[in-house]
């Protein structure tokens, strides 16, 4: 018989159907024994009333794959209004020890439980309640697919092997590959802005690796990102514009499609305005400083503190769980960055919810002017890893500008969980490497 997905059952009340999929909660209570079977479509409870057929399923746990093959008869008290009668039982797979984790049961997301909750992950992701946070984030992905493919943007994809860093620094993962040094990608930074060449707007979503010795609830070591970048602009605010729009068209779409998820999750209500609010990092520190008592005006960056402070007063007093930080102070720009006459550089921090989820700068698109600006950082032009990405720019780049957007922090705000790692599947931080 063909199989029916657990969602169809109401539709086929009187009629024999089959349904495949784990067992997902027993309650025997002698004469009457009801089965709860899980697919990837729902819950459906079975009442099995032959001792034969129970039989089939004595010693068998929680995670059991069954096929269940019965009358579909309406009873509002079970999942969906329906439910099978007069079961015929299969066993496809059987799990006979018991496991470690309930997983019918409220799984704690409270910080002390963290560890549990990873080392278990196999298990507690077929929770329904846990699920709904993946489904949730595969949702966000595609709807942020949706508004860039509809924006001309050409997904592109680039390698995470590179040659030893150009730039440097300590966050860098080396390996040994076939007698050189390797490193893993921090972001496709170089390989989109070459791309800007090709196809003007462009775009990525894979994972990046930053060897940051933190285990915090704001860092990964392997992290998804989202890398946009796009030319032919006029201005850093049109680049702004185009990021906020494309965050608010994901936000807007998810709180519509997954309403009741979200609901039973808790998620916050989403506050969006017209138009972001920003404010420039000098005037960020000069109200923190002003409503808190603490100094910050030396800052090249927002501190933490600071983030979830403008973030807070932008949703309180201004509407909108998004807000901009502007106009970085030079010496916080890179290379690449483009440089104002009056001393900030074209750099923008999206904040939602009191995080940072991207940095969205304009870059310098003049060779001259790049050749320039990599001295003064102390970078080596002449190094061999540069070559390709100086090219682009020798033989032509119009002004462009993009972003850096972390999708794990987007989908923990949206949620309102506490830490990154429970917005991602398998995290990796400096403490843990598996499952």
């Amino acid at each position: 018989m063909t199989r029916t997905l657990i969602r169809d059952i109401p539709s086929h009340v009187g009629q024999s159907i089959t349904i495949q999929g784990w067992l997902h909660k027993k309650r025997l209570l002698g004469g009457l024994n009801f089965l709860t079977v899980r697919d990837r479509s729902g819950l459906a409870q079975s009442l099995l009333d032959s001792k034969d057929e129970l039989e089939k399923l004595r010693g068998m746990q929680v995670g059991t794959v069954v096929s269940f093959t019965g009358t579909v008869v309406a009873d509002e008290r079970a999942p969906g209004g329906a439910e099978l009668h007069d079961v015929t039982v299969e066993v496809l797979s059987p799990v006979t020890e018991e496991p470690p984790i309930e997983v019918d049961k409220p799984i704690s997301h409270k910080s002390e439980n963290l560890d549990t909750l990873f080392e278990h992950r196999v298990l507690n992701v077929r929770n329904l309640q846990e699920q709904k946070i993946f489904k949730i984030r595969a949702s966000m992905t595609q709807s942020l697919r949706e508004f860039l493919a509809a924006n001309e943007f050409v997904e592109i994809d680039t390698p995470k092997l590179l040659a030893e860093a150009t730039e440097g620094g300590a966050e860098v993962f080396k390996l040994e590959y076939f007698g050189k040094t390797a490193t893993l990608a921090q972001s496709p930074q170089f390989y989109k802005q070459i791309m800007v060449g090709a196809f003007e707007r462009v775009y990525e979503i894979g994972h990046s690796y930053r060897a940051e010795p933190s285990a915090t609830t704001r860092h990964l070591t392997e992290l998804t990102m989202l890398d946009i970048e796009m030319g032919f602009v006029e201005s850093h605010q049109e680049v702004m514009d185009m990021v906020a729009n494309m965050t608010k068209h994901a936000l807007t779409d998810v709180y519509e499609k997954h309403a009741d998820d979200l609901k039973s999750l808790n998620a916050p209500e989403l506050k969006l305005t017209e138009d972001v609010p920003k404010f420039t990092i000098a005037e960020i520190h000069d109200m923190y400083t002003k409503a808190t008592g603490t100094d910050t005006t030396d800052e090249k960056d927002l501190i933490p503190d600071e983030e979830r402070w403008i973030a807070d007063y932008a949703r309180k007093e201004l509407g909108s769980d998004l807000v901009y930080a502007t106009d970085f102070p030079k010496e916080a720009g890179k290379f690449y960055h483009k440089f104002k006459d009056d001393g900030t550089v074209a750099w923008a921090d999206l904040l939602f919810r009191g995080l940072e989820i991207a940095t969205v700068p304009l870059r310098e698109n003049n060779y001259e002017k790049m050749i320039e600006q990599m001295t003064e950082k102390g970078l080596d032009v002449a190094h061999d890893g540069f070559r390709h990405y100086l090219q682009a720019f020798k033989f032509g780049l119009p002004q462009h500008g993009g972003c850096g957007f972390g999708i794990d922090r987007l989908v923990q705000k949206t949620i309102g969980l506490s830490n990154v790692k429970e917005a991602t599947l398998f995290p990796r931080d400096m403490n843990r490497l598996d499952p």
